[in-house]
C-alpha cells in the first residue's frame, strides 16, 4: 500500500462534506414526496415512504447509539476509561441519538478531527500516521452506517417508486428526483463502505482507484438495479409479490443466524444487525463472516440470475396484452443488459483486479488477533 493509500487527504476529506450533502438531499427528497403523496390522498404511497425513512433514521441512530458506547468500554480506544467520548457523556450521547443526530454527530466528528490532521502540520510524522488510522476508523464507522441507510431507506424507495411509475402511470419530477438521489446515495455508499474498510484494516490490501473501483462499482450498481427492477415487475404482477420479497428477506436473514454473526456486544443487538444483514442480501451479496465465498457467491447469483429471468417472462406470460409494451421491453432489456454486464464485471474483478490473487483467498480475513489497534467491531464489518 502506498503512503498515500495510509493517508486521509484534503480530497477525502471534501468529499466527506459532499457525501454529507447527498444524504440531506436523499432525505429532503423523500420526505418531500411523503407530502405530495399525502396532499394527492395516496396515504399508502405516503406512509410507505415515510416508513423507508424512518426506518433507515431509527436503525442507523441504535447502532451509532450502541458503537458509541462499545468504544466507551474499549480498552484499546479508551484505555484512561474516561466517561466521555469525543467530548460528550452517555446522557448526551443518547440525547443526540433520540433527536436522530447520531451520523450529523459522527459526520462533525470526522469533519472536525479530519480538519485539524489535513489542513494543518501541527503535529509530527509518528502522530500524523496515528491521527490518519484513527480518522480512517471513525470513516469506516460512519460508512458503515450510510451502508445501513442505503439499503434501509435509499433501496427500497427506489423499488417503491420505480413500481408507482410502472404500475400506476404516476410520474412527477419529485419521484425522478427521490430515485436519482437514492440511487446515487447507494452508489456512494457501495464505494465510500468499500475504500474506508480496506484502509481502515491494516492487513487487507487497498484496491487502486481508476478501473478497479469503477469495475466493482459497475458490478455493485448493475446487479443491484437489475434485481430491484426485477422486483418491480414482480409487484407490477400482483402486490402480493411482496410476500415473496418478505420470504427472500426471512432467508436472509436465517442464513446471517446460522453464520452465528459475533458483530456485536449485545444478544438483542446481533438479532437487529442480522436482520438489518437479511436486508441487504435481499439485492446484493456481501461477505457475512469474512471468509471465502466463491460457493456461496455462485449460488447467490444463480438464484439472481433465475430471478431476472423469471420476472419478465412471467409479466409478458400472464399479462400478454403488455408484451409490446414500450415499458416492458425497456425494462426486460434493462435487466437482462444489467445482468450480463453486472455478472462480467464481477468476474473480471475477482479474477484481475482484486486485491487478492485467488478467489479462495478473495475475502479471508486473516491473523485479526495480531491487528491490536483495530476494533473487534471494524474487524467484523460486512466484506466487499
Amino acid at each position: 500500500m502506498s503512503q498515500l493509500d495510509n493517508q486521509y487527504t484534503k480530497l477525502r476529506w471534501l468529499l466527506t462534506i459532499a457525501g454529507l450533502i447527498l444524504y440531506i438531499f436523499d432525505i429532503w427528497t423523500d420526505v418531500g414526496l411523503a407530502l405530495k403523496y399525502f396532499q394527492q390522498e395516496h396515504y399508502v404511497w405516503s406512509g410507505l415512504t415515510v416508513v423507508f425513512v424512518l426506518t433507515g433514521l431509527l436503525v442507523t441512530q441504535i447502532f451509532s447509539y450502541a458503537w458509541y458506547r462499545d468504544d466507551m468500554n474499549d480498552v484499546i480506544i479508551n484505555a484512561e476509561g474516561k466517561t466521555t467520548i469525543s467530548g460528550m457523556d452517555k446522557g448526551g450521547l443518547a440525547a443526540l441519538h433520540v433527536f436522530g443526530m447520531g451520523i450529523f454527530t459522527r459526520y462533525y466528528h470526522l469533519l472536525k478531527n479530519g480538519f485539524k490532521v489535513v489542513w494543518t502540520n501541527s503535529c509530527t510524522e509518528e502522530e500524523r500516521k496515528d491521527a490518519h488510522h484513527k480518522l480512517f476508523c471513525l470513516a469506516t464507522d460512519l460508512s458503515m452506517l450510510k451502508l445501513f441507510e442505503a439499503f434501509l431507506e435509499s433501496v427500497p424507495q427506489l423499488l417503491l417508486q420505480l413500481y408507482i411509475v410502472m404500475g400506476h402511470n404516476e410520474c412527477s419530477i419529485m419521484q425522478y428526483l427521490s430515485m436519482a438521489f437514492s440511487f446515487f446515495n447507494v452508489a456512494w455508499a457501495l464505494v465510500d463502505y468499500r475504500r474506508c474498510l480496506r484502509r481502515s484494516l491494516p492487513h487487507m490490501m487497498e484496491m487502486p482507484s481508476g478501473i478497479p473501483t469503477a469495475v466493482y462499482l459497475l458490478y455493485k450498481l448493475c446487479t443491484i438495479t437489475s434485481h430491484i427492477l426485477s422486483y418491480t415487475l414482480l409487484l407490477v404482477l400482483s402486490p402480493y409479490s411482496a410476500i415473496a420479497l418478505t420470504v427472500l428477506w426471512l432467508l436472509g436473514t436465517i442464513w446471517t443466524h446460522v453464520l452465528q454473526t459475533s458483530f456485536c456486544s449485545s444478544r438483542r443487538l446481533e438479532f437487529l444487525y442480522r436482520a438489518v444483514i437479511g436486508v441487504i442480501l435481499t439485492f446484493t451479496f456481501f461477505n457475512v463472516k469474512g471468509q471465502g465465498t466463491k460457493v456461496a457467491m455462485i449460488i447467490y447469483y444463480s438464484f439472481y440470475t433465475f430471478i431476472n429471468i423469471m420476472a419478465p417472462s412471467l409479466l409478458a406470460l400472464l399479462k400478454p396484452e403488455l408484451q409490446m409494451a414500450t415499458f416492458l421491453l425497456t425494462v426486460s432489456g434493462l435487466i437482462f443488459g444489467g445482468s450480463v454486464l453486472g455478472l462480467v464485471c464481477l468476474v473480471l474483478y475477482y479474477l484481475l483486479l482484486h486485491p487478492r490473487e485467488k478467489w479462495r483467498e478473495a475475502d479471508e480475513v486473516d491473523g485479526l488477533g495480531n491487528e491490536a489497534e483495530v476494533t473487534r467491531r471494524i474487524r467484523n464489518f460486512l466484506q466487499p
